[in-house]
């Protein structure tokens, strides 16, 4: 089959282009694009702690995250005129901070805030699973700087899979996933451990053996997206 964006395989990531230093003052930074979905990605190393952390001997892990205004076909009003950010996107850098921290030794951060920015500069699809994805190669780079890269434990990524017309398909943009019958984000471990799994029947309810099937497809997905990584956090590493 050819999907819409000119994919001939339902177990096909988008294209990657994946930019490391992007930007010259955070600790860590990288311009992630996935087909069409571009997410500017920073990680900054606080030398502080949450108030209730103070004192005991550990550090903390949050994200934040945002579609730009001009991200999506309608202009997205900026949270700061709204006044507060929306429930979706409160519910979405959670989920990002979560994937994060499952992989954060806070003993070795020690009394340090990592934090993380995923801004959305262009939604085709996938924006939560490219922020973690570019987040942890963030991450990775601006604790490396700091001597610190025993703070993360193990890697972490994620992928959408779902099912459109009936077919399975991984790491679906935004015309698949408008029409998907079931839809679903998954977040693994390096190691192929889940930390999270998001999934949806969008119509009829699906069964065991399909969720599996789709797990499965996810898996494969990750493994690709870890080699990414790897290759954008060693990117001139020793520069």
């Amino acid at each position: 089959m050819t999907r819409a964006d000119g994919r001939e395989r339902v177990d096909q990531l988008r294209a990657l282009d994946l930019q490391p230093d992007f930007l010259e003052q955070p600790h860590g930074s990288i311009l992630y694009a996935q087909g069409r979905t571009v997410i500017l990605c920073t990680a900054t190393v606080e030398e502080s702690v949450p108030r209730w952390l103070r004192g005991k001997g550990q550090g903390w892990m949050t994200a934040e995250y945002a579609l730009l205004p001009a991200s999506t076909g309608e202009r997205k009003e900026r949270a700061s005129t709204r006044g507060r950010p929306d429930g979706r996107t409160i519910e979405i850098q959670r989920l990002i901070g979560r994937a994060m921290r499952s992989v954060c030794d806070f003993k070795a951060l020690g009394e340090r805030t990592l934090w993380l920015d995923c801004d959305v500069l262009q939604a085709d699809g996938g924006t939560r699973c490219a922020s973690i994805t570019g987040a942890y190669i963030a991450a990775s780079r601006a604790l490396g700087r700091f001597g610190l890269s025993k703070a993360l434990s193990g890697a972490v990524a994620a992928v959408s899979v779902g099912v459109v017309d009936g077919v399975p398909l991984l790491d679906l943009d935004y015309s698949e996933d408008s029409r998907a019958d079931t839809d679903m984000n998954v977040v693994m471990t390096g190691d192929g451990k889940l930390v999270e799994v998001q999934a949806t029947a969008e119509r009829d309810p699906f069964s065991r053996e399909l969720l599996d099937q789709l797990l499965d497809l996810a898996a494969v997905g990750i493994a690709e997206l870890r080699i990414a990584q790897d290759e954008a956090i060693a990117w001139q590493l020793e520069a």
